[in-house]
């Protein structure tokens, strides 16, 4: 338990305020700028990410942001190393580490993710560039046959692995099992899933000593497929996912910052909020949204600079009400505040 480790825990895990992903890999990145009719040069991701990071006041909502490899490098506009930007902005840097996933051999429909190999080595490179914790992402495929109990086990090791590289070296963990929201399995289809990769995940990161006061959870919200006939209110959303997590999320663990899944910025904001209306709980519950947090702001931007401080505000008004949703203070009346 260095002191490095709980530093970096305690700033991240902050009362009111949220994790922003932006850690796009290049062909994600690459189709959210063609949504909006820009072409993903590295200018441009550089130019976006700088105009992301320089948003006056994100760091009263927003307490740290992951970063993708290539923007650690990056600089903003006056010369300043864009992890320093954030850092000044009271933002903690991190760094997505995991190389993308493909298909695990032998299971078919079930996905592995890549990137153990040479990670240490990569995580003091990005240590030396500002990074102080990291995110590595597992992805679960649900039908009535999936995931596997191979691909269950098998993204878990993988997790914990991870996991204990970095803290290992003084970096905290962020652990993203995602259960995907593709399809059209029921809500507690998405349930019974989550809460088998759960139970795995937390029996994977015991074996490798991971001490979970020192790393923070990323999962999906228990939520039906996007081609389900019956979608699941905020309440319901609430109740399911606090049910899961009750069973399966040690309190050791500091925080719970759900990721958005493909839902949409009012989507993800309600039911954060719902959320924390059936609290107190053992573990803070947050948010660490990508597109949730920064699609209406790229609508904004369109990849002209005169828009930037529309972008902005765009951006800014997301966070702030994602930050009421961590204190269930959320109403569906604040969208159309100015």
């Amino acid at each position: 338990m260095t002191t490095e480790l709980r530093a970096t825990v305690h700033e991240l895990v902050h009362k009111g305020k949220g994790i922003l992903a932006a850690d796009e890999s290049a062909p994600t990145i690459a189709n959210r700028f063609k949504a909006i009719g820009v072409e993903s040069t590295e200018e441009n991701r550089r130019a976006w990410r700088g105009l992301v990071l320089a948003t006056a006041g994100l760091g009263q909502y927003v307490s740290g942001v992951i970063l993708y490899e290539e923007t650690l490098g990056q600089r903003a506009d006056g010369g300043e190393p864009l992890p320093e930007l954030a850092a000044r902005q009271g933002l903690v840097p991190g760094i997505k580490v995991d190389c993308g996933k493909g298909p695990l051999a032998l299971a078919p429909g079930d996905e592995i993710t890549y990137g153990l190999d040479g990670l240490a080595e990569r995580l003091e490179r990005y240590k030396q560039q500002g990074a102080r914790f990291a995110k590595w992402r597992a992805v679960y495929n649900v039908s009535g046959l999936l995931p596997s109990r191979a691909a269950i086990e098998a993204n878990a090791e993988a997790l914990a692995r991870y996991a204990a590289v970095c803290q290992s070296l003084d970096v905290v963990p962020i652990v993203e099992p995602e259960v995907l929201i593709d399809g059209g399995h029921a809500q507690a289809r998405c349930a019974e899933v989550t809460l088998a990769v759960l139970h795995e995940v937390f029996a994977a990161l015991n074996r490798h000593s991971v001490a979970l006061e020192h790393m923070l959870l990323k999962p999906s919200m228990v939520v039906p497929g996007k081609a389900h006939t019956q979608q699941a209110t905020p309440a319901e959303v609430a109740e399911q996912t606090l049910r899961v997590l009750r069973r399966a999320v040690p309190a050791a663990v500091p925080g719970i910052n759900f990721l958005s899944g493909g839902q949409s910025p009012a989507e993800a904001t309600a039911n954060l909020d719902a959320l924390n209306r059936l609290g107190p709980h053992p573990w803070q519950l947050s948010f660490s949204y990508g597109r949730a947090l920064q699609d209406p702001a790229m609508q904004a931007w369109r990849g002209q600079s005169g828009n930037a401080a529309l972008a902005q505000k765009a951006l800014l008004q997301r966070a702030r009400l994602n930050s009421a949703a961590t204190l269930g203070d959320y109403s569906a009346s604040m969208e159309d505040a100015t």
